[in-house]
């Protein structure tokens, strides 16, 4: 009798171990996909970022410019083009990984704030303002990928 009960029991204890390793690897490869679809809307922001700022660049520099309406119009589309760009990107990086959120979003408005400048000198500032904190949104990342 008493070797059936070991072997009950042993039987028992090896099909709990294994649901118990299955549950564990199954939970690493759900962070590990989590990771890189992290990974992968980081690196997507960051380009519709550099992508919005070079657009709005443009088109501050031909309105401060004086150029014609017709130039000035089709930067201002180009613009909203690559303004469109940055949300879906900057909403997967918020909803991934929400201590991120705020230093998206930060750089989401530094970059959206090209607009209206007055002069050069204060556009040149705003982008300065807006690489430094796309600067900062990606040092966050690395201190959150590290961390895990």
């Amino acid at each position: 009798m008493w070797p059936s009960i070991i072997a009950v029991a042993g039987t028992l204890l090896g099909g709990a171990l294994t649901g118990l390793l299955q549950y564990r690897m199954e939970r690493a490869a759900r962070a590990d996909r989590r990771e890189e679809a992290l990974r992968t809307a980081l690196g997507e922001l960051v380009a519709a970022l550099g992508d919005h700022r070079r657009a709005m660049w443009q088109r501050e520099d031909l309105r401060l410019n004086g150029a014609g309406r017709e130039a000035v119009e089709a930067a201002r589309s180009a613009s909203h083009a690559t303004r469109s760009a940055v949300t879906a990107p900057l909403v997967s990086v918020s909803v991934l990984d929400p201590s991120l959120a705020p230093p998206a979003r930060r750089a989401a408005l530094a970059a959206f704030d090209l607009r209206g400048a007055a002069d050069h000198a204060a556009l040149a500032d705003r982008r300065a303002a807006a690489i430094a904190a796309t600067d900062d949104l990606i040092a966050a990342a690395g201190r959150a990928l590290r961390a895990r």
